[in-house]
């Protein structure tokens, strides 16, 4: 199994390690996933977009006029981040897109394997499992399902 993609900081949340930090990765994906329901997925971007420009400008602005008022000499309050390098180097690349290509060949096989009957009693499981999917699909879209 290639473990390669799955960041430590992922299982942290999966398995609730940090509760805070869990309560809003989790919370924040839900409140988008509503969102999605109500708006187009480009209208929810933008609107994302608009409030963290809108929170960073009015940061940028506030400590502007406190850096004036007090006259201290502090900076860009976001120089720090401004400095990070955010360039992926070839071999985390090479690393992604390995682990991308184990799990698309192993899907591909036990797909293979499935719809060519290779096992009957596995191939007609997941026949049944895809039937049932068919009444569930009827019932849900798939983002009613995500929320759930």
């Amino acid at each position: 199994v290639c473990y390669v993609c799955l960041l430590p900081t992922a299982i942290d949340l999966l398995y609730w390690r940090d509760i805070k930090q869990t309560g809003i990765v989790f919370g924040s994906f839900l409140l988008l996933l509503f969102s999605l329901t109500q708006f187009s997925v480009v209208s929810v971007v933008a609107y994302l977009a608009l409030a963290a420009l809108s929170a960073t400008i009015s940061f940028r602005i506030y400590k502007s006029v406190l850096q004036a008022v007090q006259k201290t000499d502090e900076g860009h309050p976001f120089k720090a981040y401004l400095e990070l390098e955010i360039t992926l180097s070839q071999e985390q690349i090479q690393k992604y897109t390995d682990c991308l290509q184990f799990y698309v060949n192993n899907t591909l096989k036990e797909l293979r394997r499935l719809f060519l009957v290779q096992d009957l009693v596995d191939s007609l499981k997941f026949a049944v499992l895809m039937w049932l999917l068919t009444y569930v699909g009827a019932l849900f879209n798939g983002l009613t399902l995500l929320l759930m």
